[in-house]
């Protein structure tokens, strides 16, 4: 879809810390992230919310973010990790994205006052190739 940032980063118009990839998803970290190794998982094909995702991407998706939750925990040292989806509501970008972001106890994050984080230069491309590493092995 035109205008769409996500669709941009899934056909390799705009530039992302790709983490994992594959014909019809795309996954790759958030560039305001709750903790460093917050991964965004969208489908290629534009959808908008989860109500809209095509019954034929619903297996691929939900096994995409088990792998993503696993490599958290794996990779990244993390004790778990939250899985959130906004419908139109709070959706900054109206592209379905899942974020998969790592969580460890007392790390801070409380109900829904999620204060952002950034990357030291060169920080994110670190942590996207040891997901990436993990995810293709």
């Amino acid at each position: 879809m035109e205008d769409c940032v996500f669709c941009a980063i899934a056909a390799g118009a705009e530039p992302a810390d790709l983490v994992w990839g594959s014909e019809r998803l795309v996954a790759f970290l958030d560039r305001r992230p709750l903790f460093k190794g917050h991964v965004l998982l969208v489908p290629r094909e534009h959808v908008v919310t989860l109500p809209d995702l095509p019954a034929a991407l619903r297996e691929e998706f939900l096994a995409a973010a088990q792998r993503l939750c696993a490599a958290m925990v794996d990779v990244l040292g993390a004790q778990g990790s939250f899985c959130a989806v906004n419908n139109t509501v709070s959706q900054s970008v109206p592209h379905l994205h899942l974020h998969v972001v790592p969580r460890t106890r007392g790390d801070g994050l409380r109900g829904f006052f999620w204060p952002r984080r950034k990357y030291a230069a060169g920080e994110s491309a670190e942590y996207a190739a040891r997901l990436r590493a993990a995810l293709d092995a």
